[in-house]
């Protein structure tokens, strides 16, 4: 009596076995509650095995990078934008060792150099006299980049001809210092040298340029003339000129000072500038509205 007295104390009255119900002891009952305690752990964590389309972006990412790219248009996959930045601090001078049509239409410049070679790949983008050019052929002494008809309607480079002189520097990278100022190699418009006027071993040298970019140049400013990257010292919007001055060392160095009274050269204005002018447009634009 004393024994059935103490199970009753221990089971509780839930699971009071019937006539038909095999008797529970304490340790069976123990049991049976570690049963059902590892019974729901092991469902808590049983894999789903019903087949789900979220399961892919679980993959791995060395498993996800074998997966074939799927495309919106098969016909016409997207090309990549080349992007490029420069420091507008010239490498080193190049001679134009051909330049004419190549076999499919376009246009081709061969460049004899030296420095900028060092390390080049194809794909890799050269400003030649501030240009951005893509190489695409090179050997140890020379490199080809193509022109296209907007190109040469832009930029100066139409002036060229066997045996020319341009400046070349190749794109920034991560760990290049940066000397000069943002130069991205889009010329926006060409300019006129007015007059070159030398004082002591340094030498002025005046510039006119359209309106729309006279905008852009300041006194003290960045600006890009034939990819080198120089200060502005005076700006007339009334007579649409700027002027800069060469220090010897420079003049040894760029294609600028080599270059005659009524030639060509690219500009380039501070992307900084334009991107203020961008800016304020849209906020004048939203407080007028």
């Amino acid at each position: 009596m004393a024994t059935q007295m103490a199970a009753a104390a221990v089971v509780p009255s839930s699971i009071v076995s019937t006539s038909t119900t095999p008797k529970i002891t304490p340790s069976t009952y123990t049991s049976l509650l570690l049963s059902k305690a590892h019974h729901r752990r092991r469902l808590a964590f049983n894999p789903i095995l019903k087949p789900s389309p979220l399961r892919l972006t679980f993959l791995p990412n060395k498993l996800r990078s074998t997966l074939p790219l799927r495309r919106t248009n098969a016909t016409a996959p997207q090309t990549p934008q080349t992007r490029c930045l420069f420091t507008g601090i010239v490498e080193e001078l190049g001679t134009v060792k051909q330049l004419g049509k190549a076999p499919p239409g376009g246009f081709d410049m061969v460049i004899a150099a030296k420095t900028v070679l060092e390390g080049v790949n194809l794909g890799d983008s050269i400003a030649v006299n501030g240009t951005c050019l893509t190489v695409t052929e090179f050997d140890a002494n020379t490199f080809t980049v193509g022109l296209s008809p907007e190109t040469l309607r832009k930029t100066s480079l139409e002036e060229l001809q066997g045996g020319s002189l341009v400046n070349l520097e190749q794109a920034l990278t991560p760990t290049s210092r940066m000397g000069g100022h943002f130069v991205q190699g889009h010329v926006d418009s060409t300019g006129i040298i007015l007059s070159k006027v030398p004082e002591g071993d340094s030498l002025w040298i005046k510039v006119k340029a359209e309106k729309e970019l006279l905008k852009y140049v300041v006194p003290k400013g960045f600006i890009a003339v034939d990819g080198t990257s120089l200060t502005v010292v005076d700006v007339n919007d009334g007579e649409g000129w700027f002027n800069f001055m060469l220090v010897a060392y420079t003049q040894q160095k760029v294609v600028i000072p080599l270059k005659e009274v009524g030639q060509k050269v690219n500009l380039e204005a501070d992307i900084l500038g334009k991107q203020v002018e961008r800016l304020l447009s849209g906020y004048i634009s939203i407080r007028s509205s």
